[in-house]
């Protein structure tokens, strides 16, 4: 999959991002936020360990689930 250089930085951020506050009651919003950037958090950790850099892109290969998580992180 290629993914565009801005997406493929921001997922290594947060997969390099150190989560150190417990997770407290949430609401529904808060817990889909969470989700959503842990998903792009996986994302990061593909690019960084068989990430290619391709000028403005980044090519690699990510199974089904992370090209499903790419997508809604693209969105």
């Amino acid at each position: 999959m290629r993914l565009p250089r801005s997406l493929a930085e921001a997922a290594v951020a947060a997969w390099n991002r150190d989560e150190l506050d417990e997770v407290s009651d949430e609401i529904r919003e808060e817990y889909e936020l969470r989700e959503d950037a842990a998903e792009l958090a996986f994302i990061g950790l593909a690019v960084s360990e068989r990430g290619t850099w391709d000028g403005e892109q980044v090519i690699v290969d990510l199974d089904v689930a992370e090209v499903a998580a790419a997508l809604r992180a693209a969105r």
